[in-house]
């Protein structure tokens, strides 16, 4: 799969069909750190990312933030000294699209513009 985090986001409404198990196997190659969790009964996109301190912590939350509205698709983000957890999911859908792992990747890109 080309470089998933130049892929374009596609609008999501409640009638898109989620990503199939196939779909998020391939999908999943391009984030393997990233865990699909499920939580209240749907699938999440779920990573802890670890900085030096709370400044960077909260520039990398910023950073997050610009990804999500620019997509208006936006995440779960938990910030504390030096360390980020994220999850990204469709909330439309209730699960997981093609969409969530662009922006994981897209958020582990922000992430190594950092280092």
């Amino acid at each position: 799969m080309s470089d998933l985090k130049e892929h374009s986001c596609e609008a999501c409404s409640p009638n898109v069909p989620k990503a199939t198990e196939e779909e998020k196997q391939q999908l999943h190659k391009s984030v393997p750190d990233w865990e699909i969790l499920n939580i209240d009964g749907e699938e999440q996109l779920y990573k802890v990312y670890k900085l030096k301190n709370f400044v960077k912590a909260l520039e990398f939350t910023n950073k997050i933030g610009d990804l999500a509205e620019a997509e208006n698709h936006h995440p779960v983000i938990v910030l504390e000294y030096g360390k980020v957890a994220v999850s990204w999911w469709s909330h439309e859908i209730g699960g997981l699209h093609k969409n969530d792992f662009i922006l994981a990747a897209r958020t582990d890109a922000a992430f190594n513009d950092m280092q």
